[in-house]
């Protein structure tokens, strides 16, 4: 029997479980809701950042290949990483009032990632927090087909961390319910090709090596990357969210408060650890990750971790047409204003329902 012929999703019948969970902190802990709020001085560490990277690859323009392989493992990964956390915040309004300007200063921090990921993560990311689990929506889960393929083999796994941003792309085909590209998405891909066209022209093909490599790692084969194997792969029985309290949250902004941003989306990053600290007693008793680097080895060489260590719902969501930009943000706000109204101490006589992916269908015109 093949090695992987075994292995299976995790599949459950239940919902995820923060919505719940946020219900209940905000009746107990009320006084987090001051914590509520975009941080707008974030934008200039989106600045400092995106100048360090295009400064460094400059820099490197005329460097031999290995010290462009070494810069982008050393520095370029973390801040690269850096990067994607604050496209994070973005994607949740944590910066800005306005989703067009957190839109904007998400396209601003793409430009040393190469990729042109940033308006698709707002997507993509606002239906993880809202249907984590969903094969159809959550953007998060391997592929079927990806999961067999790498099974549990150390060296697949290893490969897979290192092409992590390929497997990404190819997940887009499978997720048809979200309509990819809008003007954002175009205005996205057009800052990234003049942007990385002006660098070789002015900088050389090392320095648009040194940015590459610098993307690749961040989200991979990297101490860092294993950020995306501690927030949702079953790494502790009878949970599906982890956080992470180790010392990289000072280079990652706070990333690693993983459950305490699932169940308070509106908290930026300076504020998650607020959090836990107001509401101990929701998280102390959550197993929790103290090192990136022991869950990346330990991810690589055990057998009982892989791609299929996920928590899976099967959701049959009819035959709602593909969402935009637009639709999946209106949706992500009105499960937020639910939650919170139902965790008032006085809630509404006629509280708003849960939306389902129905409701994420643009009206038709009468």
């Amino acid at each position: 029997m093949h090695a992987s012929e075994h292995l299976a999703f995790d599949v459950v019948t239940y919902a995820e479980p923060h919505l719940e969970r946020t219900k209940r902190l905000l009746r107990a802990h009320p006084e987090v809701r001051e914590l509520f709020g975009p941080i707008p001085s974030t934008a200039w560490f989106v600045v400092g950042i995106v100048a360090l990277q295009v400064a460094a690859a400059i820099l490197l323009g005329n460097a031999p290949w290995w010290g462009v392989l070494i810069a982008a493992y050393l520095l370029g990964a973390i801040a690269d990483h850096a990067l994607w956390t604050l496209i994070h915040d973005c994607t949740h309004n944590l910066v800005f009032r306005r989703a067009r300007d957190n839109a904007m200063l998400q396209i601003l921090a793409n430009l040393p990632i190469v990729f042109p990921a940033a308006i698709s993560f707002r997507k993509f990311h606002l239906l993880h927090h809202r249907f984590q689990g969903d094969l159809e929506l959550d953007a998060d889960l391997a592929s079927p087909a990806e999961a067999r393929f790498v099974g549990n083999s150390s060296w697949r796994k290893a490969l897979w961390l290192l092409s992590f941003f390929a497997w990404q792309a190819a997940r887009v085909p499978r997720l048809k319910r979200i309509r990819m590209w809008d003007r954002w998405y175009v205005a996205n891909l057009a800052a990234q090709i003049g942007f990385i066209g002006a660098l070789w022209a002015v900088a050389g093909w090392h320095a648009v090596l040194y940015l590459t490599l610098s993307s690749i790692f961040a989200i991979g084969l990297h101490p860092v990357g294993a950020r995306w194997i501690q927030e949702h792969y079953l790494s502790f029985p009878n949970q599906e969210t982890f956080s992470y309290y180790g010392p990289l949250n000072w280079v990652a902004f706070n990333v690693g408060y993983h459950n305490e941003h699932h169940d308070l989306m509106t908290v930026a990053w300076s504020r998650l650890p607020k959090v836990r600290a107001a509401a101990p007693e929701f998280y102390d008793s959550l197993q929790a990750h103290r090192s990136w680097t022991r869950l990346l080895l330990r991810f690589i060489s055990d057998p009982g971790l892989s791609l299929y260590s996920r928590r899976v719902r099967n959701v049959n969501h009819g035959t709602a047409p593909a969402a935009d930009g637009a639709a999946i943000e209106s949706l992500t706000a009105r499960s937020i204003a639910s939650a919170h109204a139902e965790s008032s101490p006085r809630p509404p006589v006629s509280a708003l329902e849960q939306p389902s992916f129905q409701s994420l269908a643009p009206p038709r015109a009468s």
